[in-house]
């Protein structure tokens, strides 16, 4: 049949078409441009800090939710800053993984409201939070190198806070670890831009061919990387960084920090290096997964102190995400890899909110206690019962209880390990949730148990609220929301 005839655009819906594009494109834009803005303002003007840096995460909240429900309509954004196009400016893109994993770090600004006294938190903070976002939105191989240096110098000047000589050397060693890691990212990058003269990720796609050039640079890139993302056995300086940070930092960094290395790993994996990996290199990445599977759960379960548990417990739902890649290396396209993605993405999401709450709980506990011994836990449940049930609705995302995200993630990847003949992959899964749940047990055995009941707990409520929202995302609205997510996933995919 021929096309039914259309009526011809009259030029004021022309102009206001070309408004609205050049409206989301400055969204896109302000996305990387206003934490950064805001993180000069409050070092200018540290009086005004707290008041600033509230106004500025608002802002940028607002500006994250117009991508994200943007490119939940269908569109995928991309902006050439300064009006030069590629492949020698700056661009910038959003697209629904992008904008899906942005959407975590609008949540960050309630972790660290008892902080915001301090007028070194929020300068840090916001670059933090800048470098995140540049980070998700980069189109280009050199400015998420940029992005990863700044957000490991932030991460590290955050996680020293509390002052004290644990938090200054296991966060020195986190930054000396994190150059590494950068430098032997940058090292792979020159590698591409010598062999191919270009950096922007769609011509340097185009261009790439099987050879020495694009496997030494896989190498040196996915390496670097998983120094960054903590992967078994290059996980050596999250424990004690994550334990002896600020609770509110501890749970920033093991939200979105670590997960922002595993996404940068993601994306080259799938769309830069998607016709260079070979089903041998993701069988390796998924085994270093399940050695993290099974040595940070059983490290978790003998930890003594609250936070090194959940710090081992990162270690361990880091190497959950490596375990997909193998799966979708071997998995062409189709709608059994785009269920994969999906319930990778839904387990990134949902350990993210986990962690944070438990990591802000176990602040709690510490707080009011003056220590976070799990031995001495007893008479929690009673005196900080919401903390207690934060702790509870956070181990269920932990283990993989339905219907949390966690459950559908091992639902999926069990099944496409079974339909593949990669049946170990299974055996692990199972391991590692019967060591989680043995050590999330653990802990509210103690708070349940009466004695010794400690003498300063806290008796404000509305302190527990943040946390326990948190852990209620991850049980219970992460797992629940997983068909819209998946239709955000696929814009632009």
């Amino acid at each position: 049949l021929p096309p039914a005839p259309q009526a011809p655009l009259s030029v004021h819906s022309l102009e206001w078409s070309g408004q609205r594009v050049a409206v989301k494109l400055a969204a896109l834009r302000g996305q990387l441009a206003e934490a950064g803005a805001g993180a000069l303002l409050v070092t200018m003007i540290p009086g005004w800090s707290r008041a600033l840096g509230m106004l500025t995460a608002l802002a940028t909240t607002a500006v994250a939710l117009w991508l994200t429900a943007t490119v939940w309509g269908g569109e995928s954004l991309r902006s050439e800053l300064g009006g030069w196009g590629v492949p020698l400016g700056i661009a910038l893109r959003a697209d629904g993984l992008a904008a899906a994993l942005v959407a975590i770090s609008i949540n960050a600004t309630g972790y660290f409201g008892s902080a915001g006294s301090s007028r070194t938190f929020w300068p840090l903070w916001l670059l933090l939070w800048s470098a995140l976002n540049g980070l998700f939105l980069a189109a280009d191989l050199f400015n998420l190198y940029v992005m990863l240096e700044l957000l490991g110098l932030s991460a590290a000047a955050l996680g020293a806070l509390t002052g004290t000589r644990e938090a200054a050397e296991a966060n020195l060693r986190y930054l000396l670890v994190g150059l590494l890691g950068s430098m032997t990212y940058l090292l792979g990058v020159a590698l591409l831009y010598t062999g191919y003269g270009v950096l922007d990720l769609d011509l340097v796609a185009e261009s790439l061919i099987p050879g020495p050039v694009a496997w030494s640079a896989l190498a040196l890139m996915i390496g670097g990387l998983l120094l960054k993302a903590a992967l078994f056995p290059m996980h050596f300086w999250l424990p004690p960084a994550h334990a002896n940070a600020p609770a509110p930092v501890s749970a920033a960094l093991s939200a979105l920090v670590v997960k922002a290395a595993v996404y940068l790993v993601l994306r080259l994996w799938l769309d830069l290096f998607d016709g260079i990996v070979t089903e041998g290199a993701g069988m390796l990445l998924g085994l270093l997964g399940a050695g993290a599977v099974l040595w940070g759960s059983w490290r978790a379960l003998r930890a003594e102190r609250l936070k090194l548990l959940a710090a081992y417990s990162t270690v361990a739902q880091v190497g959950y995400l490596f375990m997909f890649l193998p799966l979708l290396t071997a998995t062409p396209d189709g709608p059994e890899r785009e269920t994969l993605l999906t319930a990778l993405v839904l387990l990134a999401l949902t350990l993210g909110f986990a962690k944070a709450g438990f990591f802000l709980a176990a602040g709690l506990v510490q707080k009011s206690t003056g220590h976070d011994r799990i031995r001495e836990l007893g008479g929690a449940a009673q005196s900080l019962p919401a903390a207690t049930f934060t702790l509870g609705l956070a181990g269920v995302a932990l283990i993989g209880l339905p219907p949390s995200g966690t459950f559908f993630a091992k639902w999926v990847l069990v099944g496409q390990a079974i339909a593949l003949g990669q049946w170990w992959w299974a055996l692990v899964v199972m391991a590692g949730t019967l060591l989680a749940a043995a050590y999330v047990f653990r802990v509210l055995a103690r708070a349940f148990n009466r004695e010794p009941t400690p003498k300063c707990f806290l008796t404000d409520p509305r302190t527990e609220i943040p946390a326990l929202l948190l852990a209620a995302l991850s049980a219970l609205g992460v797992g629940l929301a997983a068909q819209p997510i998946a239709v955000l996933l696929g814009a632009g995919v």
